[in-house]
């Protein structure tokens, strides 16, 4: 980073914190701010466990709970206890909540339109390309890496989806339990590691390493959501793991991929993993890949 790049970016938050309205105390003229405004936008039509609101919006839970208490005095949320568990609290919309949801949606897409309005058509093209290339960039500088416990819900729910996928994809299908194992044990410190990727506090992404003899570890049950693909996630697992690897020891790293998997075996080369001869007998592999470390 250089300084023209800071007051870029300081421009740029400026003029859109300006644009939006961000500074106003009454949001599109609702009577209230920005913060409230966004709080019914995201507790939506199903409601949201507050714990995932907070995590969601990346907001202190004293301040949330401010917000919610000035919503429930509005009459426009209720905050529950889920049942069976009362730690776990949850809010939704009250119909005068659904309500004043829809005229924001409504008085929302009105002040994208002013955005586009004075702009001839190319103009609005680039504008619009810009902004959802600034989203992609943005949300790819949220995605947060941490070691998990590979019995843990979110493991199990990558997995379950990264399985499923396999199923779909490859010719034959996929079993796991034909496919070359990556035990729980195997992927526990110091026997291996298992990396989660979150975007919003949700798992959207995985990879796994075994350490092995000590010297070749294996890279195991590298995924991505496709909800998430793009924001160059399985590349940071990637990267993850092999510092895990160094840190480990480990002189080299394998790993084995379908033909079908072309996105994975692009990304393999490009970040310096070269094909070799088959290094074991996993049924569903075409492709073997080592990297010296």
């Amino acid at each position: 980073m250089n300084e023209r790049q800071i007051e870029q970016v300081r421009r740029f938050n400026r003029i859109v914190t300006q644009h939006v309205g961000a500074l106003e105390d009454s949001y599109l003229r609702r009577g209230r701010p920005l913060g409230e405004a966004r709080l019914l936008h995201e507790i939506g039509p199903d409601g949201i466990d507050v714990r995932g609101l907070r995590d969601r919006l990346k907001l202190d839970s004293g301040y949330v709970s401010r917000l919610l208490r000035s919503l429930e005095a509005q009459g426009l949320v209720n905050t529950r206890v889920r049942t069976g568990d009362a730690r776990v609290r949850r809010v939704i919309l009250t119909p005068k909540g659904y309500s004043e949801r829809a005229t924001y949606d409504s008085l929302s897409d009105a002040l994208a339109a002013s955005f586009l309005a004075p702009l001839d058509p190319v103009q609005r093209k680039r504008l619009v390309n810009a902004m959802a290339e600034v989203e992609r960039l943005l949300r790819a500088g949220a995605v947060e890496l941490c070691p998990e416990r590979p019995d843990s819900a979110a493991v199990r729910s990558c997995l379950e989806q990264y399985f499923r996928e396999l199923a779909e994809r490859f010719e034959v299908g996929f079993d796991p339990a034909r496919s070359n194992p990556a035990s729980i044990e195997e992927m526990t410190p110091p026997a291996g590691v298992f990396i989660i990727a979150r975007l919003d506090g949700h798992p959207v992404g995985c990879g796994a390493l075994k350490v092995g003899d000590g010297i070749t570890g294996e890279i195991k049950r590298m995924w991505t959501s496709p909800s998430a693909r793009g924001l160059g996630i399985a590349r940071k697992v990637l990267r993850l793991l092999e510092q895990k690897a160094r840190d480990a020891g480990l002189a080299r790293l394998h790993l084995e991929t379908n033909r079908t998997l072309t996105e994975a075996q692009a990304l393999y080369r490009q970040e310096g993993y070269r094909e070799v001869a088959p290094f074991n007998s996993e049924p569903y592999a075409h492709h073997w890949f080592e990297k010296r470390l």
